[in-house]
């Protein structure tokens, strides 16, 4: 891969590194040799002008394998009106979302991340860039929650309204489900089985305690409305909650964080 800023000089030129997991790699060279481009580009906070960086970790494996079997257990064969088939699909999505932000966000232990922060210059950085990522997972994900159900059942009228308030609930979900994964990352809770718990508590307290905003409210609302349209303001409120959830999770692990550096 290669890297320079606007027309400049290349500050990396044809660099091809390979780092298998668990072992260390140290890069050496004097000041502007491009240690810290390349550490920047390794860490995805920032792109390389020319080639890709690939990293080959199967830590998501997991939990897309969970969110693609639930949504084979929740909405095949589906009939009938779409908001409940769609309110399956983003339960899949909520659950699929915490359990990746976990992984994404607990690759590094702590020296490991400690040599990220300081080539990225700031914590917050970091943290910003685990919480872009999972939501861009989150987001490939949603094409496939929203065309799966339409393939596999049996709706014979799908509208505009349909697809958007199955967007809504989707990303509803995926927000909240960032949340809480960020919350229970190694970040915050450096024991796994603790994190586990917590991860787990928080995933049914959501889901199951009734007429609690944003996720179990929504549920609610889908499963006992057949029109969509009647739907897409009270979910456009519940995805206004989730954001400030997401929000405010990444805020107090930032605050947890930085209070442990």
């Amino acid at each position: 891969m290669s890297k320079r800023y606007g027309r400049g000089d290349w500050v990396l030129r044809d660099v091809d590194v390979r780092a298998p997991e668990g072992e260390a790699v140290a890069f050496t060279g004097g000041n502007g040799s491009g240690k810290s481009t390349l550490l920047r580009i390794a860490v995805g906070l920032s792109k390389p002008t020319r080639g890709v960086v690939a990293d080959h970790t199967q830590r998501y494996l997991a939990p897309v394998l969970v969110f693609t079997a639930l949504m084979g257990v929740l909405t095949v064969n589906g009939s009938g009106p779409l908001p409940p088939a769609y309110a399956s699909s983003a339960g899949a999505l909520f659950v699929g979302s915490t359990w990746l932000t976990i992984a994404l966000t607990s690759l590094h232990d702590a020296p490991q991340r400690a040599i990220v922060v300081i080539s990225s210059g700031r914590s917050l950085k970091v943290l910003l860039a685990a919480v872009g990522t999972a939501l861009t997972s989150c987001l490939v994900l949603m094409v496939f929650g929203l065309l799966f159900p339409l393939w596999v059942g049996d709706y014979e009228v799908v509208t505009a309204s349909d697809l958007l308030l199955g967007l809504e609930a989707q990303l509803t979900c995926a927000l909240v489900g960032i949340a809480i994964g960020v919350l229970c990352s190694r970040l915050v809770l450096r024991r796994q089985g603790y994190a586990l718990v917590a991860a787990l508590a928080l995933v049914m307290v959501t889901l199951f305690v009734k007429g609690m905003p944003p996720v179990n409210r929504l549920f609610n609302l889908m499963a006992t409305t057949s029109e969509s349209a009647k739907l897409l303001a009270p979910a456009a409120g519940m995805l206004a909650i989730a954001a400030v959830i997401l929000a405010g999770s990444t805020a107090v692990t930032q605050y947890v964080t930085s209070r442990k550096e």
